[in-house]
This record gives structure tokens, sequence and C-alpha cells, in this order.
């Protein structure tokens, strides 16, 4: 595994890191979420990027990695890096969602219990929510991080003009924020567009990078067709049959005919492609079995473009 500085922080990050989104939940098997942990583990990942709600049921994800740490991985607590969030809705009632310092302080010890932590490593506002303001936000993470709870701050799926006010307020209060976290693919390139990139450049933040591969479209899975065990069959919350157009389905396979000639799958060039430039830090992968996890691990020597793949995946990817 090779290590990215964070910004300008002292915290390291391994490239690939793992989140347990998908796959960590009360559905799924105790015995492969150990097996993708300890995969993980032994290939270098000491990132595990968790959230409150995550499930199915929220908070489910939190415990199971608890209970695996707990079990097995906790003589290695400090070779890791753990993170949860914070900012979606939580539980009923007017306090279990958005930014406000009742809702993210609660959230934070709800999350060490379900854990059996004392800390997390980064504790992040998963979103930006307009009704609160960013000042009381920022305070409670600076409240969080000063009374132990966490050892530094992120924001996640925050703009460029919201994170340059967020570190001016961070930085007054003399919290450590390291870090922005926000979905960027070949498909996606929303931080390109908002400012958040050039921004988190500038003011020299790191950025971790959720869904690198699209929800899976990005990968070798969706080239002839939507199989039957497939994400879309299985759970449509977040990747619906709708998202694989014909145009949609062109797009991939010409990527993947790009891939080939990289000598790599599709999903190895995807994650590539994130990590193609010194802006990004790490990226977050999910995963369903350790062997995924062994594959894109297999990107780490990888990650650098010519002029013309660059242009011809802009081509393919950017065409409406």
């Amino acid at each position: 595994m090779k290590y990215n500085r964070c910004g300008k922080s002292g915290l390291m990050l391994p490239m690939v890191s793992l989140g347990l989104w998908h796959n960590f939940g009360s559905n799924a098997s105790m015995d492969n979420m150990k097996a993708m942990c300890f995969k993980a583990f032994d290939l270098g990942i000491t990132h595990f990027d968790l959230a409150n709600n995550y499930g199915p049921e929220i908070g489910s994800a939190e415990y199971n990695f608890g209970k695996i740490l707990h079990e097995d991985l906790y003589p290695y607590r400090d070779e890791l890096i753990i993170s949860t969030k914070a900012g979606y809705k939580m539980w009923e009632g007017p306090y279990g969602d958005g930014g406000s310092r009742k809702y993210l302080i609660a959230s934070v010890d709800q999350s060490l219990r379900r854990m059996g932590l004392e800390y997390v490593d980064i504790f992040y506002h998963h979103r930006m929510d307009p009704k609160t303001p960013l000042e009381e936000t920022m305070e409670a993470l600076n409240t969080i991080v000063k009374s132990g709870k966490a050892l530094y701050a992120g924001i996640s799926n925050y703009d460029g003009p919201t994170m340059a006010r967020a570190v001016e307020i961070l930085e007054e209060l003399k919290c450590p924020f390291v870090i922005n976290q926000n979905r960027y693919s070949i498909f996606d390139r929303t931080i390109e567009l908002n400012g958040l990139k050039k921004t988190a450049k500038r003011m020299r933040k790191g950025i971790i990078a959720f869904s690198p591969l699209a929800q899976g479209l990005l990968t070798d899975r969706y080239l002839n067709g939507i199989p039957e065990n497939s994400r879309i069959r299985a759970d449509g919350r977040f990747l619906t049959e709708a998202a694989l157009t014909p145009e949609r389905l062109e797009q991939i396979r010409a990527l993947n005919e790009i891939a080939a000639g990289r000598g790599q799958t599709l999903a190895q060039m995807a994650l590539s492609w994130v990590l193609k430039d010194e802006d990004v830090t790490s990226v977050l992968i999910g995963a369903s079995s350790p062997e995924q996890i062994e594959e894109n691990v297999g990107i780490i020597n990888q990650t650098g473009f010519t002029e013309n793949e660059l242009a011809e995946i802009d081509r393919i990817s950017l065409r409406s």
C-alpha cells in the first residue's frame, strides 16, 4: 500500500480506503464482513469509513464493525483510522437530523457506544445544512474534537464556497480540520464544477472520494446487461435500472476498451482515474468480497494516464 498526506496535516491515509456503506448491515454475513476487514488490513488498508446511518438497519454497520474490532482487531487499534459521520436522518423528531450542536454531539456519543470506542480518528458533518448556521455546526465539530471524542474534523458533501467558510471558522477555533469527503468518478464530476476540488487544493485540505465506481456502473458487472445478483436487483435504493440506459451502456463498454488497453479492469481504471493527480488523498471502495478488495488495491502502482487516455475518457464520459 502507498499512503498520502491528508492536505497539509500530519495525517497519512492509504491510497485505497474501505467504506462500510454497503454490505456491513444487519442483512450481511458476519463471516464475510470479517473476511473483508481482515483482507483489507492485510493489504495495508488502515482506514475504515462509516456513518451513523449506515446499514440497513441504521446504525448496524457501526455495531458490526465494533464487534469485529473488539473480537479480532482491537490489538491493532493504534494502526487504524476509523471515521464516522452524522448529518442525515438518524431518528424521528426534531433532533435526529441536520447540523445542530444537539444532533451532532448526541450522534458521536451514540456512534462511540455502538462501536465500543473512546474516540474516532475522524468525525465528519455528513452534509450541508442550510437551516443551521454554519458557525454552530463547526463549533460542534470543534467541541467533539476538543473533548477527545475525535482526533480530526471533516466535512462531507460540501461545495467549494461553503467549505472555504468552514475552514475559516475552524482555523479561528484552532480545530484540526483535514479532509473533505465527496462523490467523485468518471461519471460524476460535481466537485470540479462546484469549486470543491480547487478550493481544497488552494487551502491544502485533503479529499477522499466516495462512489468512484458510480455504484458499480464503472465495473464489468453490467457490460452485458443486468445480472440477477447485481446491486440493481438486490438493493435498488441507490442504483436503479433506469440508470443503465443504452447510451450509458455504450459509454461503459467504450471505457472498458480503454481499461483493457492499459492492462486494467474497468473498475481498476476508474479508481486510478480518481487518483490521477495529487488533489485526491484517498479513494473509498465498497466491496462484497475479499477478492474485490484485492483487485482494487492492484491500482496503487498504476494511477498515471497519458494525455490521450485522459482526453478519450473525457470524450466518452462527458458526451450527452
